[in-house]
């Protein structure tokens, strides 16, 4: 029994971990919001500088052809390039093809590792004016730096090895080379950057992303004969987060749904392990104290392990109450019944000796005055025996006895009836109870024509059982069923209260023990259990 309730409560969660669910799960909800929005956003980034490095490299081809056409030989270039594998830190793959050496080159930006640089300063004078073949290769490309903003929304510049403008809106002949991308472009390294975009009519919904409030930078070498010929300056602003949710609308509609299972998760966890056992229990806690003895079933729905403890708990004990409730009154109608009769005997015989009077015979006296006595007497001895009843109800529980010292103590009180005590055997429960649960049973069997009473204690596993056989003239098979019962007796005439037994059972049970009726063909047989006690635990020993 013990060890099927230990296997039900294991499944059934602490109110401390259905919390920490919950809150776990709540959690996760804004967590993976965040997240969605952070991966996301970083998406787009490095969507947007791998349009534009794929941009700059087709703008960077075509420069560097033209610039091979009108210049010549004697074209001035910057500073030399080394191979992509040989510089550090660097993205690019360097692969050795059949056609020459291949270098793509990656996507850098991240947001949770580039910082966000300040908005790019305006163009500077110039120190040393442009060669005359990069004005004239500029304004070669100009057509496909238009052609190309107007469907990439990108804007674009063309640099020489200096860092001045040749290609481009309208800062012609300006330099740029004191921005940190370019610096790094001259040396012939490709260099991004996220520089802050200052919104002109700024609206409360961009600050959903930071996407909308940052530019991407992009600067791309212009290489000819392994030299620095110009740069290709690229910028454009990461689509808008909201835009492109909507453009993916179905993703985000999965996302909802995440969301709303989510919230759904939490309900369902609240009403199935707290709040729905909870509101059961207040019902089933009214309708109990309304005398309802249907509401005594077990929950349906325990919940977690604290509602299952409280319901168990509080069900338990509205079932004792109501077997103490049932106990109480047929006790007390068993108690009255049974002094009833004493007393209307008793009144009975005083009225007659009080109507009589002098009319009576000295016999008839005698006989009513007896039937007096003898009443009197019956009901001294049943209200000792409520009185014996009341306190093996309340007993002090513990101690422990030898068998053999009760066994003693009984020979000597109770002479003339053989009684024989196969084996020791340890009781646990006080000699002076121990004493008036055997002195019960023996004299039970005294009172039935018994003259031998065998006791043989047996050690098992799960406790000590004793059996307390007689010779007497045992109990009718009709009998059996009511032989616990109080005031039962087959020997009323003979002074029986019928609450022997009874006494028995409340002593043993308020020690834990119980006593059954066995079969016998010869006299009665009763088998008391004590139960294993649970040995204490004493406390581990320090080294």
């Amino acid at each position: 029994m013990i060890l099927s309730r230990t296997f039900r409560d294991k499944w059934r969660p602490p109110l401390s971990l259905v919390v920490a669910g919950v809150l776990g799960i709540m959690l996760l909800v804004p967590l993976a919001g965040i997240a969605f929005f952070r991966v996301y956003e970083n998406q787009l980034i490095e969507t947007t500088e791998a349009e534009l490095i794929g941009q700059s490299a087709a703008i960077a081809a075509a420069t560097a052809q033209r610039l091979e056409e009108v210049g010549k030989d004697g074209l001035p270039l910057g500073a030399e390039v080394a191979r992509a594998a040989e510089v550090p830190g660097s993205r690019s793959i360097y692969l050795r093809q059949p056609g020459g050496s291949w270098a793509p080159q990656l996507p850098e930006l991240d947001l949770t590792r580039t910082p966000v640089l300040p908005r790019r300063k305006a163009p500077q004078p110039a120190g040393v004016p442009p060669h005359p073949a990069y004005l004239e290769a500029g304004q070669s490309v100009d057509r496909i730096l238009l052609e190309t903003q107007k469907k990439t929304l990108a804007g674009f510049r063309v640099l020489d090895f200096n860092g001045v403008i040749i290609a481009g809106r309208e800062d012609i002949g300006l330099s740029l080379a004191h921005v940190e991308e370019v610096k790094k472009a001259l040396t012939g390294r490709y260099a991004s950057a996220l520089r802050e975009r200052i919104v002109d009519n700024p609206q409360p919904i961009y600050s959903i992303s930071r996407g909308t409030s940052v530019r991407v930078f992009v600067a791309m070498p212009i290489i000819l004969n392994d030299r620095v010929a110009g740069i290709v300056y690229a910028s454009r602003t990461p689509s808008n987060i909201l835009k492109e949710m909507f453009l993916k609308r179905e993703a985000v509609f999965w996302v909802a749904v995440f969301v709303l299972a989510a919230t759904f998760v939490v309900g369902f966890i609240f009403a199935r392990a707290i709040t729905g056992p909870i509101k059961a229990l207040t019902r089933r806690s009214l309708a109990i104290g309304n005398g309802d003895r249907e509401a005594l079933k077990p929950l349906a729905i325990h919940g977690n392990r604290e509602i299952h403890a409280l319901s168990e708990s509080m069900l338990g004990m509205s079932r004792k109450l109501f077997e103490r409730n049932d106990y109480i009154s047929t006790f007390a109608n068993h108690v009255t019944h049974e002094l009833k009769t004493p007393l209307t005997a008793i009144q009975g015989a005083a009225e007659l000796l009080q109507d009589g009077g002098g009319d009576l015979s000295p016999e008839e006296r005698d006989k009513f005055l007896g039937n007096i006595l003898r009443d009197t007497e019956r009901a001294s001895k049943l209200l000792n025996r409520l009185r014996d009843l009341a306190r093996a109800d309340s007993v002090e529980i513990g101690g422990s006895c030898r068998l053999s010292e009760v066994a003693a103590a009984l020979k000597h009180r109770l002479e003339g009836l053989e009684i024989d005590l196969t084996s020791e055997a340890d009781l646990p429960m006080s000699p002076e109870n121990a004493r008036i649960v055997f002195e019960n049973l023996i004299d039970n069997s005294r009172r039935h024509g018994a003259s031998r009473v065998a006791i043989i204690p047996e050690q098992a596993g799960k406790g000590l059982t004793v059996q307390v056989n007689d010779n007497g003239e045992g109990i009718s098979e009709g009998n059996q069923g009511q032989v616990f019962d109080l005031f039962f007796t087959t020997r009323r005439e003979s002074g029986g209260t019928g609450m022997g037994l009874g006494i028995v059972q409340a002593l043993l049970k308020a020690h834990g023990a119980s006593i059954r009726l066995l079969p016998s063909v010869d006299g009665a047989s009763f088998e008391l259990f004590f139960p294993v006690r649970p040995s204490p635990v004493s406390p581990a020993s320090g080294s």
